[in-house]
């Protein structure tokens, strides 16, 4: 087949989010200053060095063939299951905030389950773009499905890692969706996700004082209402346009984890409502221009792994933003391309290459 350039658009929608992310993400680091060992300089300049590393890995990724993923597909889902339950091997795996997420290799960390949603993703890209009109059957498309996201939730359950689950269940049902199920199933799965999420709460603690804090904020503001308290505080302390760049008060033993899932504040309070404004109409751009390029593919593969994928950034990131704005409850999910954790920005950026190799590798509609 005879191969295209990439998408530029959505190239250059991508570097903009990086630099506007890394501008973002090196103001936030200031408010890290005298609370750890490292310093302001060694953040950021680890930041960059894995932000640089992702950006090669996305060039790598954009100019490889997409289609072999799909014969690969269930290797992926398998080494994504086996390396996510490394975290519960003693001296391997660590908790940190009461959630066993990582593996601590001694010179870094790394969070498995970042690459569990990739290889979840492209599996079920490829099991849904070939059952064609079977994934309207009983049989051969909603039950098998729900079996694959039973083996995935029983994975992240034992983690405690309710936010990053949540992202990949968007993701999954999204390729549902654009490969064709029927609409009684999708309530059917969004009845099961209700009642999952409603045991959910009954069984952990955290989680149902994330959802009393979401219901009523001034719910034990010194305890667990503490972060969408100070989050809102920022918010609101930016006005229209903001303290100014580098400006943030919040940062500084407000808020915590000013460079990790709270940074969407840290940025509003320095840039103001049409800065924030701004980084969410960024986000939404590049979603729905994702979706415009799954739209544009023919082969069925390769347009359900776009949907995915974008499914994926575009939920982590609107659940980060809203979980900031007390529209959602706190998950504690990073904000893509923006906040720490190089793990999630290497795997955002290889996601990236993957919906920008469909694009140079496939056939246009």
């Amino acid at each position: 087949m005879k191969t295209k350039k990439p998408d530029r658009i959505f190239f250059f929608l991508t570097i903009i989010l990086v630099i506007v992310g890394i501008a973002i993400f090196s103001s936030a680091a200031l408010g890290q200053v005298g609370k750890d060992s490292a310093s302001f300089a060694t953040i950021v300049i680890k930041q960059v060095a894995i932000l640089l590393v992702g950006l090669v890995l996305l060039l790598v990724t954009a100019n490889l063939p997409y289609q072999p993923l799909k014969k690969w597909s269930p290797f992926l889902l398998i080494g994504g299951i086996a390396l996510s339950s490394l975290v519960f091997v003693p001296g391997l795996g660590f908790m940190y905030n009461g959630a066993t997420r990582w593996i601590d290799l001694g010179f870094l960390t790394i969070q498995p389950a970042e690459f569990l949603k990739l290889a979840f993703i492209i599996f079920l890209a490829a099991w849904a773009g070939a059952r064609k009109e079977k994934i309207k059957s009983l049989t051969e498309g909603l039950l098998p499905f729900i079996l694959f996201i039973a083996l995935v939730v029983a994975v992240m359950f034992f983690q405690k890692d309710t936010g990053t689950l949540m992202v990949m269940m968007a993701g999954a049902i999204s390729i549902f969706i654009a490969a064709g199920g029927r609409a009684v199933h999708i309530l059917a799965l969004g009845l099961i996700g209700v009642i999952a999420f409603g045991a959910l709460v009954v069984v952990r603690p955290h989680v149902k004082d994330r959802v009393i804090t979401f219901l009523n904020p001034s719910h034990d503001e010194r305890g667990s209402s503490y972060q969408i308290n100070q989050s809102l505080i920022a918010i609101g302390g930016g006005g229209i346009v903001g303290r100014g760049f580098g400006q943030s008060i919040q940062k500084f033993n407000f808020l915590p984890e000013p460079i990790g899932d709270s940074i969407f504040a840290v940025a509003s309070e320095e840039f103001g409502l049409i800065g924030s404004s701004l980084l969410v109409l960024l986000f939404l751009a590049f979603v729905l221009y994702g979706y415009r390029l799954a739209n544009k593919t023919s082969d069925g593969f390769g347009r359900l792994l776009i949907v995915g994928l974008i499914s994926l950034i575009g939920a982590q990131a609107f659940i980060n933003i809203g979980a900031m704005l007390g529209l959602l409850p706190l998950t504690g999910v990073p904000l893509p391309f923006v906040s720490h954790g190089g793990t999630a920005l290497l795997f955002a950026l290889i996601e990236v290459g993957i919906i920008l190799s469909v694009t140079r590798h496939h056939k246009t509609i």
